[in-house]
C-alpha cells in the first residue's frame, strides 16, 4: 500500500511539473501575455517583467518614440484592451518602471451613449484595465493615478460612428 501511495504522489508530482512547463516561442525581452482575466479587467495578465530594452533612454517629448502614443481605445460597452494596444503598455510599463519618479495619470472616457453613472463605472473600468497591466509588468502603484470623466470630456463632438470610436478611451498623461 506504501508503495502504491509512493508511486502515485510521484506522478502527481510529475504531472504537476509537466503542466507548468512551457516551451513558447518567447525570446528574451519579450513578456507573455496570458489571458485569465476578464472582459472587466481588460483579459489579460502578463506573466513577466517588461523587458531588457533601455527605457530610460526614450523621450517623452519625441514624436518618433512609442512612448508618444498615449490613447487606448475600446470597442463599444468593452473594458478589452487589444494585443496591439497591450504592447504598447508594455512599452509604457519599461519606462515608468526605468523612471520611478515618473507618474502617470489614467484618464478614463466613454462616448455619450448610456446613462452619467454607468459611463463614470465603465470609464473607470477601462482605466484600471489600463493599470493592471501596467502594475502586472513592474510599476508601483504610487506611480499611477486613475481618473473616470465618463462621457464629460470627448475627444470628438458628434453623434456618429466615428465621433463614438474616438471617444471610447483612456488616456495616458505624464
Amino acid at each position: 500500500m506504501k508503495r502504491k501511495a509512493g508511486s502515485f504522489i510521484v506522478l502527481a508530482l510529475v504531472a504537476v511539473i509537466a503542466g507548468c512547463s512551457s516551451k513558447g516561442d518567447v525570446k528574451e525581452g519579450d513578456v507573455a501575455i496570458e489571458d485569465r482575466g476578464t472582459e472587466a479587467d481588460g483579459g489579460a495578465v502578463a506573466s513577466g517583467a517588461a523587458g531588457t530594452t533601455d527605457y530610460a533612454g526614450y523621450s517623452l517629448n519625441d514624436p518618433n518614440s512609442p512612448l508618444s502614443r498615449r490613447v487606448i481605445y475600446f470597442e463599444y460597452d468593452s473594458a478589452e484592451i487589444s494585443d496591439m494596444d497591450q504592447e504598447l503598455l508594455v512599452t509604457h510599463a519599461g519606462y515608468l518602471v526605468a523612471n520611478p519618479g515618473t507618474h502617470i495619470t489614467l484618464e478614463g472616457n466613454t462616448d455619450e451613449r448610456g446613462s452619467r453613472e454607468y459611463n463614470i463605472a465603465l470609464g473607470d473600468r477601462r482605466a484600471l484595465s489600463v493599470q493592471r497591466i501596467l502594475e502586472l509588468n513592474g510599476v508601483s502603484p504610487d506611480q499611477i493615478t486613475i481618473v473616470s470623466y465618463g462621457e464629460e470630456k470627448p475627444a470628438a463632438e458628434g453623434h456618429s460612428d466615428a465621433a463614438w470610436r474616438l471617444n471610447r478611451r483612456v488616456e495616458l498623461v505624464y
